[in-house]
């Protein structure tokens, strides 16, 4: 089943309903996000890759607080700090869980290769990038330390 057929629910950080299939026919590249964190700046890279693939690429941030508790802020906190410090424009979800008991149905479907049907991975930290095709076929993922402009991912959006 491919990333739209299963018709995740999330919420924006702004508490608004996001439907995933407004998407469709556009690459995807999924990143948890943390603002203490040292790979914080990897926001810059996320936004000017936004800038660049822009209509063709849609990023999405979903903030997480599970590594280190390098996210705990609110949602207008996250919001605040991303725009101010790093000028994002691309989407930010609401908190959630990407590993354990809790962990979000999209982030399921990520790391379970039963679901996605590529590859099972674990979410090791905060910034690890998970990359869907323009009909919403798992690609592949991306470790924390791969930053977005890194030709490992640029080879995948040309």
């Amino acid at each position: 089943m491919n990333f739209y057929e299963n018709n995740f629910k999330i919420k924006t950080i702004d508490g608004e309903p996001l439907d995933l299939s407004r998407f469709k026919g556009k690459k995807l590249l999924l990143v948890n996000v943390a603002s203490k964190c040292g790979f914080t700046p990897q926001y810059k890279e996320l936004q000017q890759l936004y800038e660049k693939y822009n209509g063709k690429l849609e990023i999405i941030g979903f903030p997480c607080n599970q590594f280190l508790h390098q996210e705990p802020g609110t949602a207008e906190e996250i919001k605040e700090f991303c725009t101010k410090n790093y000028g994002v424009t691309f989407t930010i979800t609401e908190k959630i869980d990407v590993k354990g008991q809790n962990q979000h149905p999209i982030y399921q479907w990520l790391t379970n290769k039963e679901k996605n049907g590529v590859e099972s991975s674990k979410v090791k930290w905060n910034f690890q990038k998970y990359l869907i095709d323009e009909n919403g076929n798992y690609v592949t993922h991306f470790p924390p330390q791969v930053k977005p402009m890194s030709e490992k991912i640029l080879k995948y959006l040309k």
